[in-house]
């Protein structure tokens, strides 16, 4: 078998940068008619050339994805406040309007690509949260350099998780302050339970590839069972993924989100619950580096490691409040003396993942745990070069939210 090991401990780079990659998702919806399913074709239309860089993707529910290079702090967001704006302006002519939630709770999950990644991804995830994932949810996700301590980075982005899921939770359903959180949570644990701590983090990623089960198998043309697609529309799939882990500013590891690849138009889904350990009796054939590096892509924890490290659990914020998930999240995790404060606030709420979703910050403990890691924040982003309008809409947002312990979920807007 392919050496798991060595891949794994490949995806924990030091680095002598603290570069910060983002990846904003918004639901999108027609003005007039908020029910109305939104074609892809026509947001794709509308948007115009964007200043700042970013690259745009889209999900499979036509959710609308900008992301941008890896920058400096201050100039990541800047750029894409400016690409955003822009975006807003141009569908705003187009009759359409970006969503402020991260769940789309007024539509029905109608899933619009069908590329064959797409078509093995739902067949395996199910009914009905996986379609839910894949169509109605949004998030916003922080990308950051290891640094020279990739362990430390690694530990502080999992030990703060529950307390930020609870400050920026925005997806209210079914009593749940983060109903994204709560999709996620039903769906295959294998992938998107959080990697175990306390050892060698990449020893226990190895493990994490290892264990969790086998989406897909890539296969040739016309094999038995797969999903298929003619070469431009495999070509297609491998570089819309391909862009959009280059444009979230880390594809330096060798793998990102990898191409279906030349010859390879199939994916077969797999459906017996085998983890990737047993690929060679499932595929016949025993697995490459490539499809090892594939493997990595169907898995999807709250924080996954790439030589960069993908911070997954943030929701989607409206656009006037998605940097300051960016801004706290890269002063807790990057800036040591923040970082050891926010770590002894978040103590008495470590790994509590399902509570935070489903209270936010109505819990106590989590709200006295953010108060702590909003005013470290603040103290630490202008060492860290932010600049004022940034740390002053931090400040905002936790008079706003984190003192009074209201998450954003409890706004009664549905788009802005």
């Amino acid at each position: 078998m392919t050496d798991v090991q060595a891949f794994a401990r490949g995806c924990f780079q030091r680095t002598d940068t603290d570069r910060v990659g983002v990846e904003l998702e918004f639901l999108v919806f027609d003005a007039e008619t908020p029910s109305r399913q939104v074609p892809i074709a026509r947001v794709a239309d509308a948007l115009p050339p964007l200043p700042g860089g970013s690259s745009v993707t889209f999900e499979p529910g036509g959710q609308l994805e900008l992301a941008t290079p890896p920058l400096p702090l201050s100039e990541a967001v800047a750029g894409l406040v400016a690409d955003l704006d822009a975006v807003r302006r141009a569908l705003s002519a187009a009759g359409l309007v970006l969503g402020s939630r991260a769940l789309d709770s007024i539509r029905t999950p109608v899933r619009q690509l069908r590329l064959p990644r797409y078509e093995a991804m739902a067949a395996f995830l199910g009914l009905p949260y996986g379609r839910l994932m894949m169509c109605s949810t949004a998030s916003v996700q922080v990308n950051l350099d290891f640094g020279a301590n990739p362990r430390a980075r690694w530990d502080r982005a999992h030990l703060l998780g529950p307390v930020l899921v609870a400050a920026f939770a925005n997806s209210p359903r079914d009593g749940w302050m983060s109903g994204r959180q709560a999709v996620w949570l039903n769906l295959d644990r294998t992938r998107t339970a959080p990697v175990a701590m306390g050892g060698d983090p990449a020893e226990e990623w190895a493990e994490y590839l290892l264990d969790a089960r086998l989406m897909l198998v890539r296969e040739p043309e016309n094999a038995p069972g797969t999903s298929g697609a003619d070469m431009n529309g495999a070509n297609e799939a491998g570089a819309n993924d391909m862009n959009s882990a280059n444009a979230a500013g880390m594809y330096g590891g060798g793998w990102g989100r990898a191409p279906i690849g030349p010859g390879v138009v199939g994916c077969r889904a797999v459906l017996d619950g085998s983890p990737y350990r047993d690929f060679a009796r499932v595929a016949a054939r025993p697995p490459t580096g490539d499809d090892l590096a594939y493997h990595a892509t169907t898995i999807f924890p709250p924080v996954r490691p790439r030589g960069w490290m993908e911070i997954r659990y943030l929701d989607a914020q409206g656009p006037k409040d998605w940097p300051v998930c960016v801004a706290v999240v890269h002063a807790l995790v990057t800036d040591d003396r923040a970082a050891d404060t926010a770590l002894d606030a978040a103590l008495p709420v470590r790994g509590d993942w399902a509570r935070a979703a489903r209270f936010g910050l109505a819990e106590p403990r989590m709200r006295r745990a953010a108060e702590v890691c909003f005013r470290a924040a603040v103290e630490a982003l202008p060492r860290l070069g932010a600049d004022p309008w940034l740390v002053a809409r931090v400040g905002r947002f936790a008079a706003r939210y984190i003192e009074p312990g209201r998450s954003p979920a409890l706004d009664l807007e549905m788009c802005g």
